[in-house]
């Protein structure tokens, strides 16, 4: 077996046994590709731990930000630890190899009140009521793009018990709580939707053509639904779940719940949200202390 059909067979296993995203698969793909070309005539199965630095370091040269670098890594890293699994090697060369430091960015949200702003503003046609249905559902929910462009009317939303129940990274599903602003915004749309769409079709969210409105449409409308009402930043998707997330816990300080609704499976993914909540605090302290005050 060649190293491009091994990568290949690894890549297989992820999709069908661990149910990896079509996103995980292509970059993956695009970095073990890219190793394979920095090995050149070398097997890169038999590459060692000084080789692999000296190609990190040469993608770092090139150009290649940490946080790239650091995804590059882990897909080389996945794959040597597969074939150590396998015993086609004796260890997993690319253990201990980091991408240098980056630093650590903090997710964009909006205010309280840009969201107030993005949220109350006035929709009349039919597809500003969609569009409103669907930020009041990111900004109530939590949700990914993702998740949301793939609801459908059935199965997955409950307006009498004010639940949503999607499916998230690696297939989970989880069920999450439903505003009611959130819940009479979606009501407005789906007698809109009626007019658009034929009884067959399942999709929540449809276009003006009656069919299943793509993630990037949905991107589109929420930034140019931001630029019309007042929010100077570009705001996308994920904006709205980070906003969710760090509104939530400034109120109520309960990071468990807020990993619970956003589905994450590491807690430390969510305790991000703690830095934007201290940052809000902070905010707070420097406005209303009297000590904190620069003369």
């Amino acid at each position: 077996m060649s190293p491009l059909e091994s990568v290949e067979q690894f890549l297989s296993e992820l999709e069908h046994q661990r149910r990896a995203s079509v996103h995980t698969l292509t970059a993956y793909r695009h970095d073990l590709e890219a190793l394979l070309d920095l090995a050149g005539d070398t097997d890169a199965r038999s590459l060692q731990p000084f080789q692999l630095r000296r190609q990190a370091m040469q993608l770092h040269g090139r150009g290649l930000a940490p946080r790239s670098l650091a995804r590059v890594l882990s897909a080389w890293r996945a794959w040597y630890r597969w074939l150590a699994k396998r015993g086609e090697i004796a260890r997993n060369p690319c253990e201990g190899l980091r991408a240098p430091k980056q630093p650590k960015r903090l997710p964009k949200a909006l205010s309280v009140g840009q969201t107030m702003s993005l949220l109350d503003a006035p929709a009349e046609t039919a597809l500003e009521l969609r569009d409103l249905a669907m930020f009041e559902l990111f900004y109530s929910s939590g949700l990914r793009l993702a998740e949301l462009a793939s609801l459908d009317v059935r199965g997955g939303l409950d307006l009498d018990a004010g639940e949503v129940t999607v499916t998230g990274k690696r297939e989970k599903t989880r069920i999450v709580p439903l505003g009611a602003k959130s819940a009479a915004a979606i009501r407005t749309w789906l007698v809109e939707r009626a007019a658009l769409t034929n009884p067959d079709e399942p999709a929540l969210f449809v276009n003006r053509s009656g069919s299943r409105l793509s993630p990037r449409s949905i991107e589109r409308r929420l930034d140019l639904w931001a630029r019309r009402h007042g929010v100077e930043m570009h705001v996308h998707p994920h904006m709205l779940r980070h906003s969710f997330a760090s509104h939530v816990l400034q109120s109520s300080g309960d990071l468990r719940a807020v990993q619970e609704m956003l589905g994450h499976a590491n807690i430390g993914t969510t305790q991000i949200y703690t830095h934007l909540d201290f940052q809000h605090l902070a905010k707070v302290y420097d406005a209303a202390h009297p000590r904190a005050k620069k003369k």
